[in-house]
């Protein structure tokens, strides 16, 4: 029980990871009147979870979760794997976060990498399910952008909440899958969103850093 409870507090918006100040390119959709409800929204965070770095990030994850697992290959290719400026810094800054604050934690040596294999290295310890610890990855994922458009749309906190319950059986199928994938299944596409990232780059007034 407590590895699960270590597992909650690193994946908790209390975590220092700054995970609040990256909108995954939400600030450039809402901005542009892509996503403007709750129906639009569980649409967009949908095709992320499942064609984009949802999926993605799941399955690089549940690699790093191996105690074989080579980190550093593992790092190279999800640096290989982003799409964008944006998307490469979102995932480098919250990786390093994570690492230098359970690294301060538990005395373990745990160097920056992206934040599924910083958070892979650091949690292969905890000795935890693989597709638990995916699916609690994805949740926190989605949880986060509700969060952003809670924030930004003209949509309530139990709006934003039951939209996030209505994916949870599809995060539920998602992170059993990613812990039965191999890297060979790595793979999606989720134009739009990377679309929307780039374009959050050049936008003259951002809340979020992507």
């Amino acid at each position: 029980m407590t590895s699960l409870l270590t597992l909650v507090q690193w994946l908790s918006p209390a975590f220092p990871t700054g995970a609040f100040a990256y909108s995954h390119g939400l600030e450039r959709v809402i901005a542009a009147g892509w996503v403007r409800d709750a129906a639009s929204l569980e649409a967009w965070m949908r095709n992320i979870l499942h064609h984009g770095a949802g999926w993605q990030d799941a399955v690089l994850l549940c690699q790093a979760l191996d105690a074989a697992a080579d980190h550093e290959a593992l790092d190279a290719l999800a640096r290989a794997l982003q799409p964008s400026a944006e998307r490469l810094q979102e995932s480098a800054e919250q990786g390093a976060a994570l690492a230098r604050a359970v690294a301060a934690m538990t005395g373990r040596p745990l160097p920056p990498r992206l934040l599924p294999v910083s958070l892979g290295a650091a949690a292969g310890h905890l000795d935890l399910p693989v597709a638990l610890v995916a699916q609690l990855y994805l949740q926190g994922f989605a949880g986060n952008l509700c969060l952003i458009a809670t924030r930004h749309l003209p949509l309530g906190q139990t709006e934003g909440q039951a939209t996030l319950a209505r994916l949870l059986p599809e995060i539920d199928m998602l992170g059993r899958r990613a812990a039965e994938a191999s890297l060979d299944d790595l793979g999606g596409c989720a134009l739009a969103a990377d679309l929307a990232a780039l374009q959050h780059e050049t936008m003259d007034v951002r809340i979020f850093r992507t």
